[in-house]
C-alpha cells in the first residue's frame, strides 16, 4: 500500500469513526431515535420551494406543522414536502388558548396525520404568545391519558417543567424567548436548572435568532433545538438552515467535550518550566 493510499485509508477510517460516533449519539424521544438534533417549523417561509430547500439544508428529521394550516393530500402542501423528503410530521396545537381547544386540535392531528405525537401549545394571549401554565398542565394531563406522545412548549420555569415531566410528557420544551422575537436565550440559568433535573429530553423552543444562540442552547445541555422563524424569515433561509444545522452539531460536540473552567486571571497553556 502506498503512503498516499494508506493516508487515504486512514482518513476514511477516521471519518468512519466519526460517523459511528454521531450514530451512537442520537436524539431519542419516547424511544424513537433521530440522527438530527434540529427540529424545525414550517411557518413564515416565503414559498413552498424555499421551505423545501431549507428543510433539506437543515438536515432535520422532525418538523412541526400547524393543524390549522396543513392539508394532507393537497398537492404542493407542507404535508407533501415532508412526505417527499422522509421528514416526520409533528402536529402542533398552535393558536389554541384553552386546554379544550388544544385537546380537540391534537385529536384532529392524530386522525389526519396518523400519529400520536403532538407539540402542545396553549398560549395565554396573542400579544405575548407566552404559554398559559394552568391550561398547559390541564391539556398535557388529558393528552397523556389518551395515549399521546406529548412535547409541551413551556416557560423557562424549572418547576413547571418538572410538573410536565411528572405528568408523563415525553420531552419538555422551554422557550428561549417569546415566539418570533429572536432575542436569544434570556435566562440561561433557568435553562441549566431545567436540564439538570430533567430525565426526558430538553428541547429549546422559540426565541432563537441566529446560529450562535442555537449552539449556546446545546452547550447549556439541551438535547435539541426547535426553531422556525430564525430560518424562514432570514434573508437567505436556505443558508441559515445550514448554519443552524452546523451550530447544533457544534454545540452538542462542545457540550460533550467539556469546556474549560472560567478563570479570572491568565493561565499559561504551557508550564513555565517548559519555556526555553
Amino acid at each position: 500500500m502506498s503512503a498516499e493510499t494508506a493516508e487515504t485509508a486512514g482518513a476514511g477510517t477516521a471519518q468512519g469513526a466519526r460517523d459511528t460516533q454521531r450514530a451512537a449519539d442520537p436524539l431519542v424521544i419516547a424511544g424513537r431515535p433521530f440522527g438530527s438534533r434540529l427540529i424545525t417549523g414550517t411557518g413564515g417561509a416565503p414559498s413552498m420551494s424555499v421551505l423545501e430547500e431549507a428543510l433539506i439544508a437543515s438536515g432535520t428529521e422532525l418538523t412541526t406543522v400547524a393543524m390549522r394550516r396543513v392539508a394532507p393530500g393537497t398537492q404542493g402542501s407542507v404535508w407533501e414536502i415532508l412526505q417527499r423528503n422522509g421528514i416526520a410530521p409533528l402536529p402542533n396545537t398552535a393558536g389554541c388558548f384553552t386546554a379544550v381547544e388544544a385537546v380537540r386540535t391534537a385529536r384532529l392531528g392524530r386522525e389526519a396525520l396518523e400519529t400520536d405525537w403532538v407539540k402542545l401549545e396553549v398560549v395565554a394571549d396573542e400579544r405575548t404568545l407566552l404559554p398559559d401554565p394552568v391550561e398547559l398542565l390541564d391539556a398535557a394531563e388529558r393528552l397523556v391519558d389518551e395515549g399521546f406522545i406529548v412535547l409541551p412548549y413551556t416557560n423557562d420555569d424549572p418547576v413547571l417543567a418538572r410538573r410536565l415531566e411528572q405528568l408523563g410528557c415525553a420531552a419538555v420544551m422551554p422557550l428561549a424567548a417569546p415566539i418570533g422575537s429572536g432575542l436569544g436565550i434570556r435566562n440561561p440559568h433557568n435553562i441549566e436548572l431545567i436540564v439538570e433535573q430533567a430525565s426526558v429530553p430538553v428541547v429549546i423552543d422559540a426565541g432563537i435568532g441566529t446560529a450562535s444562540e442555537a449552539a449556546q442552547a446545546m452547550e447549556l445541555g439541551c438535547d435539541a433545538v426547535l426553531l422556525a422563524t430564525a430560518v424562514t424569515r432570514a434573508q437567505d433561509p436556505v443558508l441559515m438552515a445550514g448554519a443552524m444545522r452546523d451550530a447544533v452539531r457544534a454545540g452538542r460536540a462542545a457540550r460533550l467535550a467539556g469546556r474549560i473552567p472560567v478563570r479570572r486571571h491568565a493561565h499559561a497553556s504551557s508550564p513555565p518550566a517548559e519555556h526555553p
